[in-house]
């Protein structure tokens, strides 16, 4: 009791005992399109300098507790603002650099942000998208913006907003060194979002505790150490990015960052270049990989393990002549968030002498997996060992009954409520109604929601199946039915509704967007395919450019209950049953 600390604080100093220095390497990195330079590297000194840099600066505009957002690529001045905001005092707002205007504003207004950090572009397969100009929409608050590449700006800012370079001048004439403000264990650090089943995203704050629970699961499931080497493609708008940082600096590893498309040939090499031993993905990622036979010639042997995690999936990029590469240093490979294909989850284990696959899954509310593999027992490909270090679960019948433990079965998930670094509260809706109202007493505590179908399989291993809400998940992001019918229902004006459902794929493999159709006029003579182009036209523009309409089916009228909600594992099922059928013909 009475104890306080700063955990960017704990990730910038030295840890003599594991030979971690000053001098030791903190970050390595790489710009896209730049594969046939050395990789970046920055030390634990030069971390810390950039670090009180920025917070030193921030002091100058801001006041303790202040919220302040980040809305770019997860790049080193990312990572570096990132802390700087932390160490300060303030709190950071993660939103993803996909967003469309309106959700940047949404997560602006809801989160009471005073600023934004964010870039004048993003780099993606060699081709500039537009950041600013998608913040500048979306909000009227100070903004600070970073060049994509060099050192000025491809942009002007607007009257109030500032340049990265002036913004770091006021930091001029104060000292290098920085008091880090020390607050207690439950102090709001970070707060992120989750999209649940009403359409308004969850806001959910991170305390000084879920740093520590992101540090010691990836410690005790991806055996994570000082000199390691971890990449994970991800964003500080996800839960992954924090989880990402906090993992490698509070663990004494190095964090490597690749400034464009996970999906090119660039990424691959960067792998071997930075000599990569905890190589994290998404399996949208490893198709891509696979389809393009991006790893040929590569040596991926120094990975000890690939680790999946929920991540953000980037748009594809063009790819050059492959030369002799080296993919043979990777020792933990690591999966999250999508279901996992088999036969792809053994070509990416294969690329790396057959070293592991660690799946993960959790939540940002957890800060953490609440069931992953382990590396002391074989792993099975898409499938995990159990519940992850200090957690519990059972298994739910139809009736909120728990399975015995060994019985193999299938249902929702319930969580044991004691949960360190979970939340206990959200900023915008009532905790106890999201995660616990409803749920079974299992040993005389109520379990807490996660929404999760779950199975247990004969041998013991967990395979995921899916939401037990109308949540779904696409290429890695959390969303919901109601968020992509409210932008589809306008996208035509001779539409009476729409229902948006996902697909698993019956070879299995990440979940695929079906939407539904209900005419004004009762009819199904619409062309589908036109629909289709226009559904995927008002998701790009007004939700998020990354998810894709894979089917789109006209239908009479849906299947309702008594009440008039809207049915929509029927619609699931049955369109499930049609596919199946047709994938036989």
């Amino acid at each position: 009791p009475g104890a306080v600390l700063n955990i960017a604080e704990c990730c910038l100093l030295p840890w003599p005992s594991q030979n971690r220095t000053d001098d030791s390497m903190a970050i390595v990195w790489r710009d896209e399109g730049f594969g046939d330079y050395p990789v970046n590297r920055m030390s634990l000194k030069e971390l810390r300098t950039q670090v009180m840099t920025v917070a030193n600066a921030l002091d100058t505009m801001f006041r303790k507790g202040d919220r302040i957002a980040i809305d770019m690529p997860m790049t080193c001045n990312a990572v570096i603002v990132y802390l700087a905001i932390i160490l300060g005092g303030f709190v950071v707002v993660g939103i993803a650099d996909s967003f469309a205007p309106q959700e940047i504003g949404n997560r602006m207004r809801v989160a009471k942000a005073k600023a934004i950090f964010t870039q004048d572009f993003i780099i993606r397969g060699g081709k500039k998208f537009p950041l600013y100009s998608r913040v500048m929409e979306g909000t009227s608050a100070k903004t600070i913006v970073i060049p994509a590449t060099g050192d000025s700006l491809g942009v002007t800012p607007r009257n109030g907003d500032m340049s990265w370079k002036d913004f770091l001048s006021r930091a001029a004439g104060r000292s290098s060194m920085y008091s880090p403000v020390y607050q207690s264990a439950d102090a709001l650090i970070n707060i992120l979002f989750s999209s649940g089943t009403t359409g308004e995203p969850k806001v959910i704050p991170w305390t000084q505790l879920c740093p520590i629970r992101c540090a010691a699961d990836t410690w005790a499931h991806l055996d994570l150490r000082p000199k390691d080497v971890d990449l994970w493609p991800t964003n500080l708008g996800w839960v992954m990015g924090p989880i990402q940082i906090f993992s490698c600096f509070l663990n004494g590893a190095t964090l490597a960052l690749y400034h464009g498309s996970p999906l090119g040939r660039g990424f691959c090499k960067f792998v071997q270049d930075a000599r990569v031993s905890v190589l994290g993905s998404v399996p949208s990622l490893v198709k891509s990989w696979k389809a393009g036979n991006l790893t040929k010639g590569l040596d991926w042997t120094k990975i000890r393990q690939v680790a999946t995690y929920t991540v953000r999936k980037h748009s594809t990029s063009s790819q050059a002549p492959l030369k002799k590469l080296n993919f043979y240093n990777r020792r933990v490979l690591a999966t999250t968030g999508e279901a996992s294909d088999i036969d792809d989850n053994l070509w990416l284990s294969s690329r790396t002498c057959y070293k592991p696959i660690v799946e993960c899954c959790g939540g940002t509310e957890l800060a953490s997996s609440y069931i992953q593999g382990r590396l002391l027992q074989p792993q099975a490909f898409g499938a995990f060992s159990g519940p992850s270090m200090s957690t519990g679960f059972v298994i739910l019948d139809e009736q909120g009954n728990p399975y015995p433990d060994d019985l193999p079965c299938s249902g929702e998930v319930g969580l044991f409520p004691l949960y360190f670094g979970a939340t206990n509260r959200l900023l915008n809706a009532d905790h106890d109604k999201v995660y616990f109202d409803g749920m079974p007493i299992y040993r005389g505590r109520q379990l807490r929601r996660h929404g999760d179908i779950i199975q247990r399989t004969v041998g013991g291993y967990y395979i995921v199946q899916g939401r037990a809400d109308d949540t779904m998940n696409l290429g890695g992001i959390k969303t919901s039915s109601v968020e992509i019918e409210r932008v589809c229902n306008g996208a035509d004006e001779g539409l009476l509704e729409t229902a948006a459902v996902s697909i698993k794929p019956s070879g299995g493999g990440p979940e695929q967007l079906a939407i539904l159709a209900v005419l004004k006029d009762g009819s199904t003579t619409c062309d589908a395919n036109l629909l289709k182009s226009k559904f995927q036209r008002a998701i790009q523009k007004n939700l998020n450019p990354l998810f894709k309409v894979s089917y789109v089916k006209i239908v009479p009228e849906f299947p309702r209950t008594a009440s008039n909600k809207l049915l929509r594992r029927v619609l699931r099922d049955q369109l499930k049953q049609e596919l199946a059928n047709r994938s036989k013909l």
